[in-house]
């Protein structure tokens, strides 16, 4: 902000000019009225933000500007939605009111307004509460879906922007938009946010392997776009010829889906294939969709060998956000396998634009996958009793999920995320069938309740009365509503058991001549190390506390009483020092700072990896890699146990265990090769070394103790020399 040079005549010609472009955005949803409409809503935002910048600068106003032409250019939204874009901000930030704007736009504008002001904590830094929030945003999906489809082009946005904000409230912002915003926007259909949203997300929490990439990417551009003018020049030749109207052309995959298939197989750049994909949208009549589709991949499939295994048919089956496609991977002309996926031009616009494009096209009575999908969010949100946290990693988890399509015995088709059981099915049926479920018939043969389905498999329930759910059940269901009746079912029973445990333990109390009160059950609950009076009344009817156990209690009654807020006062110290500058940052390798902390498993930091501080609850502070899997769910749900760390420069000697994981074709002597190079040229030592073979290939996991980043990367550059040896990464301990 201090090189922001302000220029209040340039500043109004560039608001000027954007606005125009905001109304270009709109022009194809435009209707009589809506000019003015917009118009008015700008003028207020104009007025409302007039004396406010951004961090970088700039005048308010850019922003939400730019959030309005994201919701209208890249999202589809109409007029109500482009307005309340506009005045996203105004209720929250200025001395307007909500009444205020009823008055002049109505109750609609209002209402999304009041549910885009409402959410707006979920961007609090200092907020312990992520899960929650994130519980309530939902709940504005369930109402008014334009409140989250305004919410993800106003994250957007910020995260396009993000370059002026300080670091750590960068690894906030990008933690949470992968955790959380991103999976939403794939599950809405808004595929190409959702990888942006991904892409700016890695450019923070892993920058350096975020450079790496976009490097590699643009060093081989030339040779990508020859390759993609060479594969497709005969495909356009035989559409023209067989009067099929076109277009073809490549798509390059985001840096994010190059990495995540880098990491999943443990392969460096070089050996990702499908570095692009190449995309043929066909301009036809909704009655002839399917047929010309199916026309077109058999044309590519003619001229290109398919490879049977990767055919994937969402025409026939839409996914449950609406997306539909043919995919299929075939082999180029240099012997390279190619992703292509065959869409019609309305096909196209609900890929590209999602939920609003679905809306455009949807039939007034047909129920799409996609509200049958929002149907399920209100039925999750049902549940208020559901551990928040619980209820954010269920949800998350079925919003990236692929469907498989399964058939009741009178075929009726049923919609589950792949990886679903047969339990999972059962409780989709009908809670009390999924209570009661003892077994399940697939295809007509009988299977346990744990049996993952596969698409297009026949079931049929087994029922018995005297079933209830049980706790292992959590174990294999993967849907949220399996695993929040469940959940809801233990709890009842959990809870009846203890009110018996309850009068037992009132009993006991009384032969003891112990007074039974609220504080002296808290104190036995605490003694017993039980979090609720509820779980000590449980144990005590479980028989696994019992008389002689209590007797123990009351000889240390008198001992002093266990300070319960003890982890709770050690953060707000820690974050009380740090606010005060006291300590800004932990110093890793600093002791004269008497900070404790323990560097974690999950990712054995190493110096010179960008890294974050983590208060745990009985293993003081954690440092993690801020790239670490772990990091987006610490950072997106427990903001306010966040720390600033850095390495110490005194590190120079001391070592630091870190994983390497090695691929290669299976020879004599390799291992001794790769042993050598690091023990005898770098005199690294390893701590541990697992070798597996499988028909010629070798994958090790080792791990090292090194000095820094610096070595270990000359050290991954020597063993890629090794001849034979085709991929040396970084891996997480699987600790």
């Amino acid at each position: 902000m201090e090189d922001y040079v302000i220029d209040i005549e340039a500043e109004n010609k560039e608001i000027r000019k954007r606005y125009r472009a905001l109304l270009r955005a709109c022009k194809p949803t435009l209707q009589r009225g809506d000019k003015q409409e917009i118009r008015k809503a700008f003028d207020l935002a104009l007025e409302s933000h007039k004396d406010m910048r951004r961090k970088s600068g700039e005048p308010y106003i850019y922003h939400p500007i730019a959030v309005a032409q994201i919701a209208a250019e890249e999202i589809g939204l109409g007029t109500t939605s482009i307005v309340c874009a506009l005045l996203h901000d105004v209720v929250e930030d200025t001395s307007i009111t909500l009444q205020d704007i009823e008055a002049q736009f109505g109750k609609k504008v209002a209402r999304i307004i009041d549910g885009l002001t409402k959410i707006s904590g979920i961007f609090d830094p200092n907020s312990s509460m992520q899960a929650e929030n994130f519980r309530k945003m939902l709940l504005t999906l369930a109402d008014d879906v334009r409140v989250i489809l305004i919410k993800l082009a106003d994250r957007l946005h910020n995260m396009r922007t993000m370059e002026f904000m300080a670091r750590h409230k960068q690894l906030k912002i990008a933690s949470e938009t992968s955790y959380l915003y991103a999976p939403l926007a794939h599950r809405l259909g808004l595929y190409a946010i959702k990888s942006e949203l991904e892409d700016l997300s890695m450019k923070y929490t892993d920058p350096d392997t975020y450079k790496f990439i976009a490097r590699k990417l643009n060093e081989k551009k030339a040779e990508r776009e020859k390759f993609v003018a060479d594969f497709i020049e005969p495909v356009k030749e035989i559409l023209v010829e067989q009067g099929i109207k076109a277009e073809v052309f490549g798509r390059p995959k985001s840096i994010y889906s190059i990495w995540n298939k880098m990491r999943k197989k443990s392969i460096p750049f070089e050996e990702v294939y499908d570095l692009f994909a190449i995309r043929v949208i066909i301009d036809t009549p909704t009655e002839r969709e399917k047929t010309e589709c199916w026309k077109v991949y058999s044309i590519i499939t003619d001229l290109y060998r398919p490879n049977p295994d990767r055919l994937r048919d969402w025409v026939s089956s839409p996914k449950g956000n609406g997306y539909e496609s043919l995919h299929t991977t075939v082999m180029g002309p240099r012997g390279q396998w190619v992703e292509v996926q065959i869409r019609t031009k309305r096909m196209n616009e609900i890929a590209e634009k999602g939920f609003a494009a679905h809306w455009k096209y949807k039939e007034s009575n047909s129920d799409s996958g996609l509200d049958q999908w929002i149907q399920k969010v209100r039925n999750m949100l049902s549940n208020p009793e559901q551990n928040a946290l619980d209820f954010v990693d269920d949800f998350k988890m079925n919003l990236f999920s692929d469907e498989i399509f399964i058939f009741t015995p009178k075929g009726t088709l049923v919609q589950l995320p792949n990886g679903a059981t047969a339990l999972d099915f059962a409780f989709e049926i009908h809670s009390d069938i999924g209570a009661t479920c003892i077994g399940a018939k697939v295809n007509h043969k009988l299977v346990p309740l744990s049996h993952p389905l596969q698409n297009g498999d026949q079931v049929e329930i087994i029922t018995s009365s005297k079933q209830t759910p049980k706790e292992d059940w959590l174990n294999f269901v993967v849907t949220a509503k399996a695993k929040s009746k469940i959940r809801s079912s233990l709890k009842e029973e959990k809870r009846r058991i203890a009110e018996d445990g309850k009068e037992i333990l009132e009993r006991k109390l009384k032969s003891l001549k112990i007074t039974y009160n609220t504080d002296n059950i808290n104190k036995i609950a605490n003694f017993f190390k039980y979090p609720s009076s509820q779980d000590l009344f449980y144990n005590v009817a479980k028989g696994i506390v019992d008389v002689k156990n209590l007797r123990e209690y009351a000889a240390h009654e008198k001992a002093p009483e266990q300070n319960h807020n003890q982890f709770n006062s050690h953060i707000s110290g820690l974050v009380e020092k740090i606010n005060k500058k006291e300590v800004d940052t932990i110093l890793i390798g600093d002791d004269y700072q008497q900070i404790d902390y323990t560097l974690a498993p999950c990712c054995n930091p190493i110096p010179g990896d960008d890294i974050f501080g983590f208060l745990t609850v009985n293993d003081g502070i954690k440092i993690h890699r801020t790239s670490c899997p772990n990091a987006s769910k610490l950072m997106a749900n427990y903001g306010y146990r966040i720390l600033k760390a850095k390495w110490a420069s005194s590190q120079a000697n001391v070592a630091f265990l870190t994983g390497l994981r090695i691929v290669g074709i299976d020879d004599v002597g390799l291992v001794n090769k790769i042993t050598n190079v690091i023990s005898q040229e770098f005199h690294v030592n390893i701590r541990s070394l697992a070798i597996t073979s499988n028909e010629g290939i070798f994958e090790g996991n080792i791990m090292v103790f090194v000095n820094n980043t610096e070595q270990l990367e000359n050290l991954m550059k020597n063993l890629k020399e090794i001849s034979g040896i085709t991929g040396v990464t970084r891996y997480e301990a699987d600790n």
